[in-house]
């Protein structure tokens, strides 16, 4: 059950994200169902992979580069889902943002 509460969250977090930045298009409900579904796996898989692999990178950045590691597993996800469109650097990393912030706000009321 939790799951698909967080599930929501996400895919509410996305809707919301869409209307207020720029460049970032989500076609409707169900296309930001699974860009959640698709970002979820990501994050969980690919993400720490590319986090390793970065980390002297990171480091030498003082953890900026890991924005760009965002960003890129957001357009990776806009290759995967049909509906689903970002624009550009700018509009991805926002778009990152706002999704961490409203899923983060949302997910207080649920713990």
């Amino acid at each position: 059950m939790n799951l698909l509460i967080r599930l929501l969250i996400s895919t509410l977090a996305i809707v919301v994200a869409s209307k207020l930045v720029p460049g970032v298009i989500v076609d409707s409900w169900t296309t930001a169902a699974v860009v959640a579904i698709v970002l979820g796996i990501l994050n969980t898989f690919l993400k720490p992979v590319l986090q390793i692999l970065a980390l002297p990178i990171t480091i030498l950045t003082l953890g900026i580069f890991y924005f760009v590691i965002n960003v890129f597993i957001i357009y990776l996800a806009t290759y995967l889902v049909d509906g689903f469109a970002v624009s550009g650097f700018i509009s991805a990393l926002i778009f990152g943002l706002v999704v961490s912030v409203v899923s983060a706000i949302l997910g207080m009321f649920l713990d």
